[in-house]
């Protein structure tokens, strides 16, 4: 399973480790995602995501129904 977000879409940058000498080599800047249950009272359901946790501010700020909306109009969540 590949570490992406289902509500936002983030996932995985590319960039480069630098030492003092300025030696580069490539590196990965890995998303923080946490698996997370969230209840949905329009559906009256539980649904599990793997989501960053940024998106969990927003689900914070806005609710849960109104991310999901978002998500969906944007194509990352099609249940």
């Amino acid at each position: 399973m590949s570490r992406v977000c289902e509500l936002t879409g983030k996932r995985a940058m590319v960039g480069n480790n630098v030492s003092h000498a300025m030696n580069k080599t490539k590196r990965k800047f890995n998303v923080n995602l946490v698996k997370k249950r969230f209840y949905i009272p329009e559906e009256d359901k539980w649904i599990t995501l793997r989501v960053s946790t940024s998106a969990l501010k927003n689900i914070n700020k806005k609710g849960i129904s109104a991310v999901i909306k978002e998500a969906r109009e944007k194509g990352f969540l099609n249940k």
